[in-house]
């Protein structure tokens, strides 16, 4: 930054859509603000100086301070991009309906071992019977490998009280798939979020979608709630293939006694972790989210451009 040019104040993002942000403030509450410069890649979430602009109440990001946690993903052409910063824990929801893709759900925990969240694992819709023997099966296996789980109806109220309190003196992050509730989820959690939501569209992103957008909340009770957008698919940024068995914690017991050590737990003699998933040990569907999370890793890292691979 220029010698020049004053610091300016201390703030957070707590929603953030292209190069218009709005900055929360100790002393003059939300402020609507755009980045000074396109080195600036801020997200919900970020810690950050800004300044006032104009006599309207608008104010200018002039820096970005350190973050002390990511969550990235890689885009469709293999380049990592942040998607909220400063988060301590990840609220991965899903329901009996959509039907679930549990590969996603597998990726967004893999992606709190690969950057030191913490995680909970949410079955919501819980008053839907469809599928729901294999949805509470499926989140024994989590709870079975050390994952805090949790199951709630934003519809009924049921389990809110429980998923509130393991929300407290965290800053959590709602994932998921469209359509399994977060948005009704956030509004239990945070009574008036509606109208907040609106009020955040109308004074400060000037009419953009706020569903689109990630936004930051505080919650009554402690803590903060970042709700994020529905997705389709994620992929979490794994900075090297042999990273992604680490992101599956109940690999790393078998994993120890493997021949080799650099095993890749495909088709590697003498390889403890297949072996524990042939005695059920390890679950076959989470081995297969290893599998697949190994080829999509591949593919996305091939898209990159060649100078951004090498």
């Amino acid at each position: 930054m220029p010698q020049d040019q004053e610091p300016g104040e201390l703030g957070r993002v707590i929603a953030s859509y292209g190069r218009h942000v709005v900055v929360e403030t100790a002393a003059q509450g939300s402020i609507p603000c755009t980045l000074a410069a396109r080195r600036l890649q801020v997200v919900c979430g970020d810690e950050v100086r800004w300044k006032l602009s104009d006599t309207a109440g608008r104010g200018i990001v002039v820096d970005q301070l350190p973050r002390r946690s990511t969550l990235s993903r890689l885009n469709t052409t293999g380049q990592s991009e942040a998607v909220v910063a400063n988060v301590s824990q990840l609220v991965v929801v899903f329901a009996p309906e959509p039907v679930p893709d549990f590969f996603i759900i597998d990726r967004y925990v893999a992606a709190a071992e690969l950057h030191a969240l913490k995680a909970v694992v949410v079955l919501n819709k819980q008053e839907l019977t469809a599928d729901s023997d294999a949805c509470q099966a499926e989140l024994s296996v989590y709870a079975r490998i050390g994952y805090p789980v949790a199951t709630c109806s934003a519809n009924t109220g049921a389990g809110i009280a429980e998923l509130r309190s393991s929300l407290r003196s965290e800053v959590s992050v709602l994932l998921g798939q469209s359509g399994v509730g977060k948005s009704t989820l956030a509004n239990c959690l945070l009574p008036g979020l509606e109208a907040q939501t609106a009020a955040l569209s109308r004074s400060t992103l000037e009419g953009q979608h706020v569903t689109s957008v990630s936004t930051l909340h505080h919650l009554p009770g402690g803590g903060d709630l970042i709700d994020s957008p529905g997705v389709r698919d994620y992929a979490p940024d794994v900075e090297l293939l042999a990273d992604a068995a680490h992101a599956f914690r109940e690999f790393a017991a078998p994993a120890a006694h493997c021949r080799f050590q650099d095993c890749r737990h495909l088709r590697e003699p003498d390889c403890a972790v297949r072996s524990a998933v042939e005695t059920g040990a390890i679950t076959a569907r989470r081995y297969e989210s290893y599998r697949r999370l190994l080829r999509l890793q591949s593919r996305l890292r091939e898209s990159r451009p060649r100078r951004a691979r090498k």
